[in-house]
């Protein structure tokens, strides 16, 4: 069998199916450049940067929640110059007893609440010591007294004698003188001897010297007694005060009311030992009281003698002014007395506590902030200021001055209409700037 062969013409077309890849193009993609690239991750990291730190906190910031702060408006009014005082009230006058001279309590003549009268007597102690003392000093002081008397009796023995003399001296010189006399005309007409002559006329001379020299030392002796005598009057004096002395601190034993008034505190027993100087009670005024308070330190230099007080009780206002300051300060505060001017409160006791109103000025038209906390922590010097949308407040310098329990007056930097921060300003007061978070 013959084998055949098929041989394809060049010009004949092939039976394959046709496709449109042959129409296709290859389409080249562009990229952005590695320039491009880097400066927007430059720019993007910039970016994060600032908006960090725009809103990170910083060392002179913080936030806050505006509901746990208190803020309050700057406005204009009245300004009310007065302090609010919370007074007790206490007798107007008070004295205290001591015991004088410690002792044995033998009698009690009162009890304690007891109105007594001035010198009325309350008791009576025994001190057998005391009372031996003072017999012993007693009897001292009288030997002491009777020796000065002898020796003002013998001073004046003294002088009666000088005296006496002198009066002798006097009356030899009279009679020498009145011998001279009679011998000298004799003598100078030879009827006298010239030696007896003589002899008249020493003895006149001698009797005269004698009378000058006894008066000059009586006149010593004169002026030494009075001395001599002042200085023992003097101290019979002292020793009379001495034993007067004595006497009263006896006496003092014997326990009286030095004033009129309400007996309190008054709680010694019989047989009890006092020691000198202790307390044994008081005695109040009677029906007159009067209010002590406390001011804080700050109206040191505010507060004067006879500044008006309201003080509210029973539903009635009562008047009173500032009768003494004490400036020692405790606790940060100084006490005041408060007297009532007219009628007192009635029923009112002691120990009971009054609402007072201490006037230190007039009224007068001012820019006002309310007070609060944020005074303690400031010193009045700045304050947080609230911006206007509410969701910041800046610290700023001011200048407050007086200030009541309600109100604060504004010196400088501050005006009607703006709000400021009046809670306490605790762990704030580094800070510059709040963040007020709604």
């Amino acid at each position: 069998m013959t084998a055949m062969s098929v041989v394809r013409m060049k010009n004949e077309k092939s039976e394959a199916p046709v496709s449109g890849s042959g129409m296709d193009r290859v389409v080249e993609r562009k990229g952005l450049s590695p320039r491009i690239k880097i400066a927007a991750g430059v720019a993007a990291l910039a970016s994060a940067i600032l908006l960090f730190w725009w809103f990170a906190p910083t060392s002179s910031s913080q936030t806050l929640a505006a509901d746990r702060v208190t803020i309050s408006p700057v406005t204009r009014g009245t300004f009310e110059d007065f302090i609010p005082l919370r007074a007790r009230v206490t007798p107007l006058l008070t004295v205290y007893l001591d015991a004088v001279e410690g002792g044995r309590v033998e009698k009690l003549l009162v009890e304690d609440g007891a109105t007594v009268a001035k010198g009325q007597m309350i008791a009576v102690l025994s001190n057998a010591e005391l009372q031996l003392s003072t017999l012993a000093r007693q009897t001292e002081v009288e030997q002491q007294i009777n020796n000065m008397r002898s020796q003002e009796l013998a001073l004046a023995q003294t002088r009666l004698a000088n005296e006496r003399a002198v009066l002798e001296a006097e009356l030899d010189a009279a009679k020498a003188k009145r011998q001279y006399e009679r011998e000298a005309p004799l003598a100078a007409r030879g009827f006298v001897p010239g030696k007896q002559f003589a002899d008249t006329r020493d003895t006149y001379e001698y009797q005269r010297r004698r009378v000058a020299v006894l008066k000059r030392s009586q006149a010593t002796d004169e002026r030494l007694q009075v001395g001599q005598l002042s200085q023992q009057q003097a101290a019979a004096q002292s020793m009379q005060s001495g034993l007067a002395l004595a006497r009263t601190n006896l006496d003092s034993l014997n326990l009286r009311a030095p004033v009129a008034g309400q007996l309190s505190g008054f709680s010694i027993q019989v047989g009890q030992s006092m020691q000198r100087g202790e307390r044994i009670g008081q005695i109040d005024s009677p029906g007159r009281n009067k209010l002590m308070a406390g001011v804080e330190e700050f109206y040191l230099g505010r507060v004067q003698l006879g500044q008006r007080a309201t003080i509210e009780s029973g539903g009635r206002q009562y008047q009173a002014r500032v009768a003494k300051i004490y400036p020692q300060v405790q606790n940060g505060q100084f006490q005041i007395d408060l007297q009532f001017i007219g009628a007192e409160p009635a029923n009112i006791q002691r120990g009971q506590t009054l609402q007072a109103r201490l006037t230190l000025g007039d009224p007068a038209p001012a820019v006002l902030v309310p007070n609060g906390s944020f005074y303690n922590d400031t010193g009045g010097n700045w304050v947080f200021v609230v911006a206007p949308d509410g969701r910041s407040a800046i610290k700023r310098q001011v200048r407050l001055g007086r200030r009541n329990a309600e109100t604060i007056e504004v010196l400088d930097g501050l005006q009607p209409g703006e709000r400021i921060l009046t809670s306490p300003y605790t762990g704030l007061t580094d800070k510059d700037r709040l963040d007020l978070s709604q």
